[in-house]
């Protein structure tokens, strides 16, 4: 399901046109990102918890050459699913 699947399915479940569903669905990515960038936590109660995770500096290994290299740290993102939405997946 695409972005623009999910604005359709909002916008007949409320009084918005699609292309505005689309757009308030784009800014609440937008704000996601960006709490995420400044390191904060996102918490949709139902859904789920969005979070910045830390990965260190590690080496690792080129797998056509075996020759090792230096993998610097980074930011992911990792989310936890919500009991609700757990059950709701799960049936």
């Amino acid at each position: 399901m695409t972005k623009k699947d999910i604005a359709q399915a909002v916008a007949g479940r409320t009084d918005v046109s699609a292309s505005a569903a689309e757009d308030i669905i784009g800014a609440a990515l937008d704000v996601i990102g960006e709490q995420l960038a400044k390191g904060e936590d996102v918490r949709l109660a139902g859904f789920g918890t969005f979070e910045p995770r830390e990965r260190a500096a590690r080496t690792g290994r080129n797998p056509q050459t075996g020759e090792e290299i230096a993998i610097a740290a980074s930011t992911s993102v990792g989310f936890k699913a919500a009991a609700q939405l757990k059950r709701a997946v799960n049936g």
